[in-house]
Protein backbone atom coordinates (compact mmCIF):
# COMPACT_ATOMS: atom_id res chain seq x y z
CA UNK A 1 0.00 0.00 0.00
CA UNK A 2 1.14 3.59 -0.50
CA UNK A 3 1.56 5.26 2.70
CA UNK A 4 2.12 8.42 0.79
CA UNK A 5 -0.36 11.75 1.29
CA UNK A 6 -3.44 11.01 -0.56
CA UNK A 7 -2.25 13.54 -3.31
CA UNK A 8 0.56 11.25 -4.61
CA UNK A 9 -2.07 8.07 -4.51
CA UNK A 10 -2.58 6.84 -8.77
CA UNK A 11 -5.41 5.04 -10.06
CA UNK A 12 -3.29 1.54 -9.42
CA UNK A 13 -3.40 2.69 -5.57
CA UNK A 14 -7.35 3.07 -5.12
CA UNK A 15 -7.11 -0.17 -6.63
CA UNK A 16 -5.11 -1.86 -4.66
CA UNK A 17 -6.71 -0.11 -1.38
CA UNK A 18 -9.79 -1.93 -2.77
CA UNK A 19 -7.83 -5.13 -3.28
CA UNK A 20 -7.17 -4.88 0.54
CA UNK A 21 -11.31 -3.87 1.52
CA UNK A 22 -12.39 -6.81 0.10
CA UNK A 23 -10.09 -9.57 0.87
CA UNK A 24 -10.69 -8.09 4.28
CA UNK A 25 -14.24 -8.05 4.33
CA UNK A 26 -14.65 -11.81 2.79
CA UNK A 27 -12.00 -12.83 5.68
CA UNK A 28 -13.75 -10.69 8.48
CA UNK A 29 -17.61 -11.85 6.88
CA UNK A 30 -17.24 -15.92 5.59
CA UNK A 31 -16.75 -17.29 9.21
CA UNK A 32 -20.08 -15.96 10.53
CA UNK A 33 -21.21 -16.77 7.10
CA UNK A 34 -20.51 -20.80 7.49
CA UNK A 35 -23.86 -21.75 9.32
CA UNK A 36 -25.55 -20.87 6.41
CA UNK A 37 -23.49 -21.78 3.67
CA UNK A 38 -23.83 -25.34 5.26
CA UNK A 39 -27.77 -24.72 5.37
CA UNK A 40 -27.89 -24.30 1.88
CA UNK A 41 -25.39 -27.19 1.25
CA UNK A 42 -27.51 -29.52 3.49
CA UNK A 43 -30.82 -28.63 1.58
CA UNK A 44 -29.12 -29.00 -1.80
CA UNK A 45 -27.62 -32.50 -0.76
CA UNK A 46 -31.21 -33.59 -0.25
CA UNK A 47 -32.34 -32.10 -3.13
CA UNK A 48 -29.84 -33.67 -5.18
CA UNK A 49 -30.82 -37.04 -3.36
CA UNK A 50 -34.30 -36.95 -4.46
CA UNK A 51 -32.97 -35.93 -8.26
CA UNK A 52 -34.31 -32.66 -7.96
CA UNK A 53 -32.83 -29.47 -8.96
CA UNK A 54 -30.68 -27.41 -6.95
CA UNK A 55 -28.54 -23.97 -5.83
CA UNK A 56 -25.19 -24.55 -5.95
CA UNK A 57 -23.50 -23.72 -2.50
CA UNK A 58 -20.44 -22.72 -4.27
CA UNK A 59 -22.36 -19.80 -6.55
CA UNK A 60 -24.61 -18.94 -3.35
CA UNK A 61 -21.33 -18.29 -1.71
CA UNK A 62 -19.86 -15.79 -4.49
CA UNK A 63 -22.90 -13.65 -4.47
CA UNK A 64 -22.66 -13.52 -0.21
CA UNK A 65 -18.96 -12.19 -1.38
CA UNK A 66 -19.70 -10.21 -4.37
CA UNK A 67 -22.05 -7.92 -2.11
CA UNK A 68 -19.20 -7.31 0.44
CA UNK A 69 -17.05 -6.38 -2.77
CA UNK A 70 -19.32 -3.77 -3.80
CA UNK A 71 -19.28 -2.95 -0.31
CA UNK A 72 -15.64 -2.37 -0.59
CA UNK A 73 -15.84 -0.30 -3.13
CA UNK A 74 -18.11 2.10 -1.73
CA UNK A 75 -15.95 2.70 1.56
CA UNK A 76 -12.54 2.53 -0.92
CA UNK A 77 -14.26 5.67 -2.01
CA UNK A 78 -15.15 6.91 1.25
CA UNK A 79 -11.21 5.74 2.64
CA UNK A 80 -10.13 8.39 -0.23
CA UNK A 81 -12.46 11.76 0.22
CA UNK A 82 -11.80 10.89 4.08
CA UNK A 83 -7.78 11.15 3.56
CA UNK A 84 -8.45 14.18 1.55
CA UNK A 85 -10.40 16.06 4.19
CA UNK A 86 -7.53 14.69 6.11
CA UNK A 87 -9.42 12.65 8.57
CA UNK A 88 -7.16 10.26 7.98
CA UNK A 89 -3.51 9.84 8.74
CA UNK A 90 -0.74 7.89 5.55
CA UNK A 91 -0.94 5.04 8.13
CA UNK A 92 -4.87 4.68 7.57
CA UNK A 93 -6.57 5.29 11.04
CA UNK A 94 -8.18 8.39 12.59
CA UNK A 95 -5.61 12.00 13.17
CA UNK A 96 -9.14 13.82 14.32
CA UNK A 97 -10.54 12.95 17.46
CA UNK A 98 -13.69 14.42 16.99
CA UNK A 99 -13.70 12.46 14.20
CA UNK A 100 -13.06 9.21 16.07
CA UNK A 101 -15.57 10.16 18.48
CA UNK A 102 -18.77 10.66 16.18
CA UNK A 103 -17.51 7.22 14.14
CA UNK A 104 -17.52 5.13 18.10
CA UNK A 105 -21.06 6.77 18.99
CA UNK A 106 -22.61 6.53 15.58
CA UNK A 107 -22.06 2.72 15.10
CA UNK A 108 -22.95 1.90 19.07
CA UNK A 109 -26.35 3.69 18.40
CA UNK A 110 -26.52 1.61 14.94
CA UNK A 111 -26.25 -1.20 17.25
CA UNK A 112 -29.65 0.18 18.60
CA UNK A 113 -32.01 0.55 15.17
CA UNK A 114 -34.65 -1.36 14.07
CA UNK A 115 -32.73 -1.88 10.68
CA UNK A 116 -29.94 -3.25 12.39
CA UNK A 117 -32.11 -5.50 14.17
CA UNK A 118 -34.01 -6.82 11.57
CA UNK A 119 -31.03 -7.48 9.89
CA UNK A 120 -29.45 -9.09 12.30
CA UNK A 121 -32.65 -11.15 12.68
CA UNK A 122 -32.32 -12.70 9.12
CA UNK A 123 -28.72 -13.18 9.15
CA UNK A 124 -29.47 -15.34 12.66
CA UNK A 125 -32.18 -17.14 11.18
CA UNK A 126 -31.42 -17.57 7.45
CA UNK A 127 -34.29 -20.72 7.07
CA UNK A 128 -36.61 -18.12 6.63
CA UNK A 129 -35.52 -16.21 3.79
CA UNK A 130 -34.34 -19.72 2.27
CA UNK A 131 -37.68 -20.92 2.16
CA UNK A 132 -39.06 -17.53 0.92
CA UNK A 133 -36.58 -16.70 -1.85
CA UNK A 134 -35.45 -20.41 -2.32
CA UNK A 135 -34.42 -20.52 -6.71
CA UNK A 136 -32.93 -23.10 -8.48
CA UNK A 137 -29.88 -23.20 -10.82
CA UNK A 138 -27.20 -20.80 -10.90
CA UNK A 139 -28.69 -17.73 -10.82
CA UNK A 140 -31.28 -18.56 -8.49
CA UNK A 141 -27.78 -19.38 -6.07
CA UNK A 142 -26.49 -15.93 -6.98
CA UNK A 143 -29.20 -13.94 -6.17
CA UNK A 144 -29.97 -15.98 -2.84
CA UNK A 145 -26.09 -15.37 -2.11
CA UNK A 146 -26.57 -11.72 -2.83
CA UNK A 147 -29.94 -11.36 -0.58
CA UNK A 148 -28.21 -13.07 2.28
CA UNK A 149 -25.05 -10.69 2.02
CA UNK A 150 -27.13 -7.41 1.83
CA UNK A 151 -28.51 -8.47 5.28
CA UNK A 152 -25.11 -9.32 6.06
CA UNK A 153 -23.63 -5.46 5.13
CA UNK A 154 -26.99 -3.99 6.59
CA UNK A 155 -26.32 -5.70 9.81
CA UNK A 156 -22.76 -4.88 10.10
CA UNK A 157 -21.67 -2.18 7.45
CA UNK A 158 -21.27 1.00 10.51
CA UNK A 159 -19.58 -1.49 12.37
CA UNK A 160 -16.56 -2.00 9.93
CA UNK A 161 -16.26 1.81 10.21
CA UNK A 162 -14.61 1.26 13.65
CA UNK A 163 -11.71 0.29 11.30
CA UNK A 164 -10.78 3.82 10.70
CA UNK A 165 -10.41 5.06 14.10
CA UNK A 166 -8.20 1.50 15.33
CA UNK A 167 -6.82 1.44 11.99
CA UNK A 168 -7.65 -0.11 8.80
CA UNK A 169 -4.78 -2.27 8.81
CA UNK A 170 -4.52 -3.02 12.35
CA UNK A 171 -4.86 -6.88 12.79
CA UNK A 172 -5.51 -7.13 15.97
CA UNK A 173 -8.73 -4.52 15.67
CA UNK A 174 -9.47 -6.77 12.76
CA UNK A 175 -10.20 -10.25 14.88
CA UNK A 176 -12.00 -8.73 17.19
CA UNK A 177 -14.41 -7.23 14.94
CA UNK A 178 -14.35 -10.74 13.25
CA UNK A 179 -15.34 -12.41 16.56
CA UNK A 180 -17.76 -9.79 17.42
CA UNK A 181 -19.67 -10.38 13.93
CA UNK A 182 -19.39 -14.14 14.92
CA UNK A 183 -21.05 -13.84 18.50
CA UNK A 184 -23.41 -11.64 17.46
CA UNK A 185 -24.89 -13.71 14.89
CA UNK A 186 -23.64 -17.29 15.71
CA UNK A 187 -23.84 -17.29 19.36
CA UNK A 188 -27.16 -17.69 21.57
CA UNK A 189 -28.59 -14.23 22.83
CA UNK A 190 -26.26 -12.77 19.76
CA UNK A 191 -28.96 -9.69 19.42
CA UNK A 192 -28.78 -8.93 23.27
CA UNK A 193 -24.79 -9.35 23.04
CA UNK A 194 -25.16 -6.72 20.28
CA UNK A 195 -26.74 -4.12 22.18
CA UNK A 196 -24.47 -4.60 24.90
CA UNK A 197 -21.45 -4.23 22.53
CA UNK A 198 -23.15 -0.64 21.32
CA UNK A 199 -23.30 0.74 24.97
CA UNK A 200 -19.45 0.03 25.04
CA UNK A 201 -19.13 2.20 21.64
CA UNK A 202 -20.97 4.41 22.85
CA UNK A 203 -19.15 4.78 26.26
CA UNK A 204 -15.41 4.56 24.30
CA UNK A 205 -16.66 7.46 21.78
CA UNK A 206 -17.97 9.48 24.94
CA UNK A 207 -14.38 8.93 26.58
CA UNK A 208 -12.63 10.89 23.60
CA UNK A 209 -14.19 14.05 24.64
CA UNK A 210 -14.01 13.47 28.37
Amino acid sequence: MNMNPVASWSVTDVFMLFIMWAIMMAGMMLPSAIPVILLVNKLNLQRISSNQTYTPTIIFTFGYIMIWCLYSLVITFLQYFLHHLDLLTPMMDSANTSFSASILIIAGIYQFSSFKQNCLNLCRSPLSMLSKDWQEGFKGALLLGLKHGSYCVGCCWFLMTVLFVSGVMNLKWILILTLVIVVEKIMPKGEIISKYLGALLIMFGLSYWF
